[in-house]
């Protein structure tokens, strides 16, 4: 089994433009590859402009591009970059600093639990289930608020 790439070293600059882009185009969330497996974290991208995301993989170093399915013909080809689990975390510790939307709170509130929620093993004790599950349901509720 091969390793996984590590995720690039940024410059701030480039860190900020990439914080930018998740703020303005992103996610920070859990998802599930399988309907009954584990929630992994995930941070996508997503863009009508293919040249974007292949700038940002290649920055990053890892990731992968895919393209999203268009249902009608006026509908624009969209793409969307995705990275995550370890390098999810490798980045957002790279632009968390400069992310100014509520997903910079789920990045802090990510960076902060998941590797002790998340065993390499994929086998769970109880209590580590229980913390698991809080910490999802803490994450996921992290939302834009509304403008008073």
């Amino acid at each position: 089994m091969s390793r996984p790439r590590l995720v690039h070293r940024l410059q701030s600059d480039c860190a900020a433009y990439l914080a930018g882009l998740i703020d303005g185009e992103g996610t920070v969330t859990l998802t599930r590859l399988h309907r009954y497996g584990n929630r992994r974290l995930v941070v996508s991208i997503s863009n009508c402009e293919l040249a974007i995301l292949e700038h940002v993989r290649n920055g990053i170093g890892a990731g992968k591009i895919t393209s999203k399915k268009t249902y009608r013909e006026h509908h624009a080809r969209s793409f969307t970059y995705q990275i995550s689990s370890r390098q999810a975390l490798q980045l957002l510790v790279q632009v968390v600093g400069f992310m100014k939307s509520y997903k910079a709170e789920r990045a802090r509130l990510a960076l902060l639990e998941y590797l002790r929620v998340t065993p390499r093993n994929g086998h769970y004790r109880p209590e580590v289930a229980v913390a698991r599950r809080n910490f999802e349901a803490r994450l996921l509720a992290i939302v834009p608020r509304l403008a008073s």
